[in-house]
């Protein structure tokens, strides 16, 4: 039996991306004071919202696509399931009604060799009478 490939969840495609460092940067103030920013404040991460969101909607298309096929795996077996039994309760019934058929012809037969060997019976007397008739005479 096939299982169905497992996914990797929301989580494990949104997990921090790995992050870029830049050097230490020079902000300029709207007073005119320069400002230092560190290099391990300066961070870029290279997932956008507008990335999360289109990774989130195809996570959700494999989701929705899995539990599809789920569905169709169980209707397909149920359905089959069911043929399989109807399949089944057909033969028993052709097999019954065959050797109801042979049954019958075993019973006939019989009747019939009944019924010839009391024909050969009554030939015979009858033969044998005949016979001590024409000797008798």
């Amino acid at each position: 039996m096939m299982a169905l490939v497992e996914c990797k969840t929301h989580e494990e495609f949104c997990m921090p991306s790995p992050l870029f460092y830049v050097e230490d940067k020079q902000i300029t103030m709207e007073d005119g004071s320069l400002v230092q920013v560190p290099a391990e404040e300066n961070v870029v991460t290279s997932n956008s919202e507008q990335v999360e969101m289109e990774i989130s909607h195809i996570l959700e298309k494999i989701n929705n696509f899995t539990q599809m096929v789920s569905e169709l795996l169980e209707s397909g077996k149920s359905m089959l399931k069911e043929m399989s039994n109807g399949f089944e309760e057909r033969m028993i019934l052709i097999h019954k009604d065959q050797i109801e058929k042979w049954q019958e012809e075993i019973k006939e037969l019989r009747l019939l060799d009944t019924a010839n060997e009391e024909i050969v019976a009554v030939l015979q007397n009858a033969a044998y009478l005949l016979q001590s008739v024409t000797v008798g005479s």
